[in-house]
């Protein structure tokens, strides 16, 4: 069991505000547009998909019991996205009694299968979850007469067990194409493949898709979901260029209904990453997201009016590294992430899962690698969730990031509900180990001083809900707001633990004032409660 890691005796305040930080009780201009729904969302390894869903005879309902509970707070479920690199490697059996027959090659992935066949079976994943929709990532990758009959097996099966179902949120044609030319697990395009070319592949294929579908699901293009997240590219500044993707002409027949990019913030095996210096840093978060706000600012992208995505993304590329992105510290990075995504007009986050994946929110299954359980990212998951609230269409839920000071290991965001301040989030990223409180030094902690702005008066007081563990590095025993979400407690479900304080108010001072503790490497996320 969690212990109780903060008392108020024993925090010791080593930052004190220099002065009052801002916070707008009406919408300011410059906060968000309105989120997508399920804006908490994620996306699934193809090879791995089996593994998280289960099948219909033994679904598995740890991974269900972890999904619901981010759909009872956002009001809609996480929109599941069924990809990655091994969506471009897999090939069909039609006599293949397996879901999913996969081969390691250590040298060119030893953390997935790079030769893929799926049977028919595969698609009984898509039956375990109630409720839940999909984004199923067809082939690109694979060329000539193999790529072609796998295109043309599987369509059929995903009309059948997805569209006929209502499971289907969207469509997407390859993972990464703009690393086709140069990918590590071998490249699979020449390198003279640019733009014109990718598109012409792209609406050539797109229209054998839609002929399939005419065929076995017509009420697809008769109801117009035939829609696609696309291009689904690795990021920015590679070998293809999505503005000039979409300059030339990807989405001639109207079929995209959300630009889809990726994002990692940087390589598991780069050189020079810390959890401090390169997840624990808000700098490194703008700098990174900044690159993608970038191009929706392009007129080619704004002009479209369609919302910009990230269909995947998590902490560090190559699966994240062990005791950087399966840590505390990684929970508090996702927090400042998706929000300053949420706040800087990217529509919906879809955050990377895989089995054995180190940053990974759950292993979904055991493995000689691996224990079934939820992992520190996942209380992230819950805390940026709770921020949001129902993202639903009935909801009008906007984020601003709040102006604080020059220092990288803070940040601050406001939500607001019809343009009325509801939630503020407080992130304080200092790094602190779980093994310094050992060595007979108090937990420092920082003093964050917000000020109402406007008419406070029916603000009666502010609830408290942290998101806590024994330090940055910790990978087991977070909680927030005094829950655990444990699989050995009640299988994901929320659990309530008797030690973790919670029930935590503030009251907002006669002049407006907010004054809040944070201790070194937490978060919180503050609800307003009005009279009225």
């Amino acid at each position: 069991m969690l212990t109780t890691i903060w008392t108020v005796t024993s925090i010791l305040l080593i930052r004190a505000a220099q002065c009052a930080t801002i916070v707008p009780l009406t919408a300011p201009s410059y906060a968000s547009q309105p989120l997508l729904d399920s804006f908490v969302s994620f996306s699934i390894e193809f090879s791995s998909f089996p593994d998280f869903a289960g099948n219909s005879t033994h679904p598995n309902t740890f991974s269900y019991n972890l999904l619901q509970n981010l759909w009872d707070l956002q009001g809609t479920p996480p929109i599941i996205r069924v990809g990655g690199n091994t969506q471009d490697y897999y090939t069909f059996d039609a006599t293949q009694q397996e879901a999913l027959v996969g081969s390691v090659d250590p040298s060119r992935s030893p953390d997935y299968p790079t030769t893929i066949s799926i049977g028919p079976s595969y698609f009984d994943s898509y039956t375990t979850w109630p409720g839940f929709s999909y984004v199923h990532g067809l082939n690109l990758g694979k060329n000539g007469t193999v790529g072609y009959d796998t295109l043309v097996a599987t369509v059929p099966l995903v009309c059948q067990h997805l569209a006929a179902t209502n499971r289907l949120a969207y469509w997407q044609l390859g993972n990464e194409p703009d690393l086709f030319e140069t990918s590590t697990q071998g490249p699979v395009r020449p390198s003279w493949w640019a733009e014109p070319q990718y598109v012409e592949e792209y609406l050539n294929k797109t229209r054998i898709i839609r002929g399939l579908v005419q065929e076995h699901c017509p009420e697809v293009i008769e109801q117009d979901r035939l829609k696609y997240q696309a291009p689904s590219f690795a990021g920015t500044a590679n070998n293809l260029d999505l503005v000039t993707t979409w300059n030339e002409g990807i989405d001639a027949d109207s079929e995209i209904a959300l630009i889809d990019s990726h994002n990692y913030i940087n390589g598991a095996t780069a050189p020079g990453v810390t959890l401090q210096g390169t997840l624990m840093n808000h700098t490194s978060t703008v700098i990174s997201v900044d690159k993608h706000i970038d191009e929706i600012r392009q007129p080619a992208i704004a002009d479209s009016g369609l919302p910009y995505i990230l269909g995947e993304t998590n902490s560090l590329y190559n699966q994240g590294a062990p005791g950087l992105s399966d840590s505390f510290g990684a929970a508090l990075w996702g927090v400042d992430f998706n929000l300053y995504c949420a706040a800087s007009g990217i529509r919906r986050v879809h955050m990377h899962q895989g089995t054995n994946y180190r940053y990974a929110s759950w292993q979904p299954i055991d493995t000689n690698l691996a224990t079934t359980a939820t992992k520190a990212p996942y209380y992230g998951n819950i805390a940026v969730a709770t921020f949001l609230g129902n993202t639903s269409a009935s909801d009008n839920v906007r984020i601003s990031e709040l102006d604080l000071d020059s220092e990288p290991y803070h940040s601050a965001y406001a939500a607001y509900i019809n343009d009325r301040l509801e939630r503020i989030a407080l992130v304080q990223m200092q790094a602190y180990n779980s093994t310094d409180g050992g060595q007979g030094g108090d937990r420092p902690s920082e003093t964050f001083t917000l000020q109402l702005d406007g008419d406070f008066s029916t603000v009666q007081e502010i609830e408290i809900l942290r998101l806590t563990a024994s330090g940055s590095n910790a990978v087991t025993d977070v909680s927030f707001d005094g829950y655990s979400y444990s699989h050995d407690l009640d299988d994901g479900r929320p659990s309530l633990l008797p030690d973790v304080p919670r029930g935590e108010v503030v009251q907002v001072t006669s002049g407006g004032e907010v004054v809040v503790d944070l201790p070194w490497s937490s978060a919180a996320v503050l609800i307003l409660k009005r009279s009225s």
